[in-house]
């Protein structure tokens, strides 16, 4: 799998959670995952989790790590797998950068001291399946009670722990291809 960190401010719309989009703007083709950090302001139509949609709750935060990921040949289940993966992979590298800082997963959101840290959708579009993950890095006017990478989780180099990330999850599931191709049939 691809990864690129985009060194450019980019404002996650719900928009850019597109087949393709990462092939359009960076010429990555085929399985990839891509970071960037920007404002995330997902208005209702543009939302993908119908269950935010009838409760009537906008995503906003005024600076944001955001992931996209797509894949190709792969069910909605199988990316809703990958997205948790994604999920509990930022945890525990969160814990281990900050040893002090206990992070609490529910399904695919997390949470430090109560306050919500992530927001993440997987989706199918007609060709691929997508996942947007957002960890918050300023959750000043959010409409939750947010938590941010900075202050609540301590880490400082967003694009290092961003590139670390991606590295993790890429090798992860390379991993998980091979150990799938290592063994025998049964009968």
């Amino acid at each position: 799998m691809e990864t690129l960190f985009i060194d450019k401010e980019i404002k996650y719309t719900g928009k850019e959670l597109a087949p393709h989009w990462i092939y359009k703007n960076f010429h990555i083709m085929g399985n990839a995952i891509v970071s960037f950090i920007g404002e995330c302001e997902v208005n209702l139509n543009h939302m993908v989790d119908i269950e935010d949609v009838i409760n009537n709750e906008p995503i906003y935060s005024k600076c944001m790590l955001s992931f996209i990921e797509e894949n190709f040949n792969t069910s909605l289940e199988e990316m809703v797998y990958k997205q948790r993966l994604l999920v509990t992979l930022t945890k525990e590298l969160i814990e281990k950068k900050s040893p002090d800082i206990k992070v609490i997963r529910n399904g695919d959101d997390l949470y430090i001291n109560n306050k919500k840290l992530s927001v993440s959708i997987a989706t199918k579009s007609i060709t691929s399946c997508l996942i947007h993950f957002g960890l918050n890095i300023d959750a000043k006017g959010a409409p939750v009670n947010a938590a941010d990478l900075t202050a609540d989780a301590k880490i400082n180099n967003i694009e290092e722990f961003a590139k670390e990330l991606m590295t993790m999850y890429s090798n992860e599931t390379s991993d998980i291809i091979l150990a799938a191709s290592k063994v025998r049939g049964v009968i």
